[in-house]
């Protein structure tokens, strides 16, 4: 895949311009040929320059990514951000592997004291793989799950992009429960470790709950919140809202869903920067065109595209 196309930029100057990216069985693999609906192009990239800018310019030296999937975010925080020391995390071993693989492949003069660069990888849960390295992080990305799977065996076998297994051990507010924002909200705790002073967890969360929710998600972590960016996207994979739908009848959420024409046009006109400022006052004028799970469905089925806005939330320590 071209580098500059998937950054939206000129050329990359610390990856390959032409990526190879391996996926295995069990990562989501990107979506290359529909950047609106691709989570690191439409939604994380964007966010990393305007932190970047906000922060003067400067390179971000350390960089970590819980639930890589196939490491583009990582190769992209190394091309945006300037890390040279990378942290990541995923459920799957052969998602790791391949991941640390492909960012070792395409990151350019990876090797030897003119361009030092260093790899930290684990699998399992959350942060905890990278407790070995005994590492702070000056940015801590997450694009975590909401969506709850039923049985190990689908653990083992699935794509677990949007899926993942109750229920934790952990002791979680009940408003984290009511939305399925569990292990966003066990992240965030869990970075508290792993965070350097003056580093700030970016969360990638799609916006199918009101926007005030994830100012107390992050709040009752035990952080400052605001929004880095406000966007949107198209949903990736329209059966997903068969299972909000599901978890909604089981009294979680209530989520929702927007043609992605309202989205369009209601974001044309709106900077990066200014989006996640006025954040509140842009889904305020969403209101009136929300589509429940299964209105939503029924209006993909009829033709229509269907999206959701997505909240880059921007949590730092208090």
């Amino acid at each position: 895949m071209d580098a500059s196309t998937y950054l939206a930029i000129e050329s990359p100057k610390r990856i390959q311009e032409q990526l190879s990216i391996k996926v295995t069985g069990h990562c989501f693999q990107p979506r290359i040929d529909d950047f609106e609906s691709d989570w690191v192009a439409q939604v994380a990239v964007p966010a990393f320059k305007l932190f970047r800018q906000q922060r003067g310019g400067a390179p971000i030296e350390s960089f970590c990514s819980i639930g890589t999937g196939s490491g583009l975010d990582v190769l992209s925080a190394v091309e945006i951000l300037g890390a040279t020391r990378v942290g990541l995390t995923d459920v799957h071993e052969d998602v790791v592997a391949a991941a640390a693989d492909n960012i070792a492949r395409n990151v350019i003069g990876n090797q030897g004291p003119r361009h030092p660069f260093t790899i930290e990888a684990g699998y399992g849960d959350l942060l905890a793989p990278l407790r070995p390295y005994a590492a702070r992080y000056d940015v801590i990305y997450e694009n975590l799950p909401n969506i709850l799977l039923q049985s190990v065996e689908e653990v083992a076998t699935e794509q677990n992009s949007s899926a993942y297994l109750p229920p934790r051990a952990e002791s979680l507010p009940e408003m984290v429960k009511q939305q399925m924002l569990d292990l966003h909200y066990l992240a965030l705790v869990q970075a508290r470790e792993f965070l350097q002073p003056g580093g700030a967890v970016l969360s990638c969360l799609g916006a199918r709950v009101p926007l005030h929710v994830f100012l107390s998600l992050a709040e009752l972590a035990g952080y400052l919140p605001s929004f880095l960016t406000y966007s949107w996207k198209v949903q990736g994979d329209p059966e997903l809202m068969h299972d909000y739908e599901q978890n909604q009848k089981n009294g979680f959420g209530p989520f929702f869903f927007y043609r992605a024409e309202v989205l369009q046009e209601r974001f044309k006109q709106v900077g990066l920067a200014e989006s996640g400022e006025n954040a509140l006052e842009i889904e305020r004028t969403l209101l009136p065109h929300r589509l429940d799970p299964p209105s939503a469905y029924r209006a993909f089925r009829n033709g229509d595209r269907i999206g959701h806005t997505v909240a880059v939330l921007k949590s730092e320590l208090r």
